[in-house]
């Protein structure tokens, strides 16, 4: 899970530091020499001095960088601020992220307290619906592989290509999912659901999407050594690219797309090469029968 902290002081910082222990945690501080200091020097003398922080606590003075892929939001900030912090960050975070409040008091004036805050500033938060389904296999297999996918429009997006290719490419790519999915044990209803097409439909679409992001980028001309080394985030399409394509093999299943990404990941041919074969492929192939 990535969370992301807001609030350097001495209860910001020691909660991140125990977070920090189980999840990719960031904490964001006010201060660039404070946030240097901890992400750096594993520490913060000026609210915890004589401590020793989590060498994998990252920490940043970039609100946005800091909360923009977050999956869960903890607000350490005093009350005082607690508002325009939670205003300051709404822009840049994604919707029915859970908010956590560290604070402890009431807004002067208004008299509300923090959670009440949180439901003004920060809307569309109050209901999470949750969908189960007995298919862990197919959920699996569909959280996984819509990230090489993702990979592959991020493709289409850095090169320009038109939208009835990049169409094509999603809907094949789900087709894809389906088959190896099945294959493996999974049901079919399940990628026409939440766990297939909708999260398909989300990382492909999304500019906040990293793996659709790196698709992106090795279509505009830059390496995947280039891509990986400017960035702390972590693409999984590209390890998974990997595994699909031994799979693949294993269940001797046709999988031009993902096939397709899993050459240009590994050197074997240029992105828009890459992309002429996935737009003669999407539009040939045929469905099994």
């Amino acid at each position: 899970m990535r969370i992301a902290v807001l609030g350097a002081g001495s209860w910001g910082t020691t909660v991140a530091a125990l977070m920090a222990g189980h999840h990719d945690c960031t904490v964001w501080a006010r201060d660039p020499e404070l946030a240097r200091e901890i992400y750096e020097r594993d520490a913060n003398s000026r609210y915890l001095p004589g401590f020793t922080l989590p060498a994998n606590l990252k920490a940043t003075a970039d609100l946005e960088k800091a909360v923009h892929d977050t999956d869960l939001l903890v607000v350490g900030v005093p009350t005082l601020g607690f508002r325009a912090i939670l205003a300051d960050v709404r822009p840049y975070l994604r919707p029915w992220i859970p908010v956590v409040s560290l604070a402890k008091g009431f807004e002067r004036g208004s008299l509300l307290r923090m959670t009440q805050l949180i439901r003004e500033e920060l809307p569309g938060r109050g209901l999470f619906r949750i969908y189960t389904n007995h298919d862990v296999i197919g959920c699996e297999l569909g959280g996984a592989m819509k990230n090489v996918v993702a990979i592959a429009a991020g493709l289409a997006q850095g090169l320009g290509v038109g939208d009835n290719t990049r169409a094509a490419v999603v809907s094949r790519g789900l087709a894809e999912i389906t088959r190896l999915g099945v294959a493996m044990g999974g049901e079919a209803a399940t990628f026409a659901g939440l766990a297939g097409m909708g999260d398909l439909i989300a990382t492909c679409m999304s500019p906040l999407s990293r793996n659709r992001t790196l698709g992106e980028q090795l279509g505009a001309g830059k390496t995947l050594d280039e891509i990986l080394g400017a960035t702390r985030t972590v693409a999984e399409g590209v390890g998974t690219a990997f595994t699909v394509h031994e799979l693949a093999e294993r269940y001797s299943l046709q999988m031009p797309v993902c096939r397709e990404v899993y050459r240009v990941l590994n050197g074997e041919i240029p992105a828009p090469e890459a992309y002429r074969g996935l737009h003669i492929q999407a539009g040939h192939e045929r469905e099994p029968g």
